[in-house]
């Protein structure tokens, strides 16, 4: 077993990323969280892989020591794209710093910097998958859309298993685009949710995730919108959750107002809280980040 090495861009703290996946419900019991240690499965090219991610640095000289483990070969292509992968799922590459010289000025959130100082923006480990969990949760609780993207996994999914511990790996695009609307109803048990699932697997399995990464934002906010089931308020949190997208604020979200409620002592209407986030410039999206994790 090959163990390979990650440097991510400094400030970072890997115990805050452990620290969010342990109370992220999305997410939950889907990996293996030790104290300076991360487990979890992706599929990959139709093929299941399981990472194990290691902290070996500290937060101003960071470095992850990562290993991979499938059933099959693990070529130099398959290696670059779970790195890649596990990078942008930590955030590996973003610069917190001048997001910091930001928010020492703002004396209110200034507190909550400094509680989760390290903190990369851990994202979900795809944006296919946040966008299925966009649609799952709409006007559905939060426990039953847990219950349905299991039964997805477990579906359409593949698992491996590692030390004892069977990991499951939610489906990429192309194979739940392979499924019919019937089928995905009878496991949704909602008609209107199977159709919008459908639609959002067909749209990304023929998109190029690089493009989501890099393109104008208003280019791939448009594109997202025009996916069957995936209004303003969904788009916005597939750019930031999924995609890493932090220039604009997913406006519209209770619990971004009441956490901004929470850290600047009063109700804040929508037009007070643009004017804040804009103060942010491209990092607003990590103030709203910030501000819902440290609620």
């Amino acid at each position: 077993m090959t163990t390979y090495t990650l440097t991510p861009t400094p400030p970072f703290d890997f115990g805050q990323s452990l620290a969010f996946l342990g109370m992220f419900p999305p997410t939950k019991g889907e990996q293996q969280l030790q104290s300076a240690s991360l487990t979890k499965a992706v599929m990959i090219g139709g093929q299941p892989l399981v990472f194990r991610v290691t902290s070996t640095g500290s937060m101003m000289e960071p470095c992850l020591a990562y290993t991979l483990h499938t059933d099959g070969p693990i070529t130099p292509a398959l290696r670059i794209a779970a790195e890649d992968r596990i990078r942008f799922f930590l955030s590996l590459d973003d610069d917190l710093r001048p997001f910091y010289s930001l928010a020492e000025a703002d004396a209110p959130f200034w507190p909550v910097v400094q509680r989760l100082y390290g903190l990369h923006q851990v994202k979900f480990l795809t944006p296919f998958e946040h966008a299925c969990w966009a649609v799952l949760t709409q006007r559905n609780p939060m426990a039953q859309a847990s219950k349905t993207k299991a039964a997805l996994t477990t579906r359409y999914g593949d698992s491996l298993t590692l030390d004892g511990v069977a990991y499951h790996a939610f489906p990429e695009a192309a194979r739940l685009a392979a499924a019919s609307e019937a089928e995905l109803c009878e496991l949704v048990r909602h008609e209107k949710r199977a159709t919008y699932l459908h639609a959002v697997a067909v749209a990304f399995a023929g998109a190029d995730e690089d493009w989501m990464r890099t393109a104008p934002y208003g280019e791939v906010e448009a594109w997202l919108r025009s996916i069957k089931g995936i209004g303003a308020w969904s788009a916005a949190f597939v750019l930031l959750r999924g995609l890493g997208r932090t220039e604009r604020l997913p406006i519209g979200e209770e619990r971004l107002a009441e956490a901004a409620e929470r850290v600047y002592g009063r109700k804040l209407n929508p037009l007070e809280l643009t004017r804040i986030a804009n103060g942010y410039g491209p990092y607003q999206g990590y103030w709203a980040y910030y501000l819902r994790v440290g609620s």
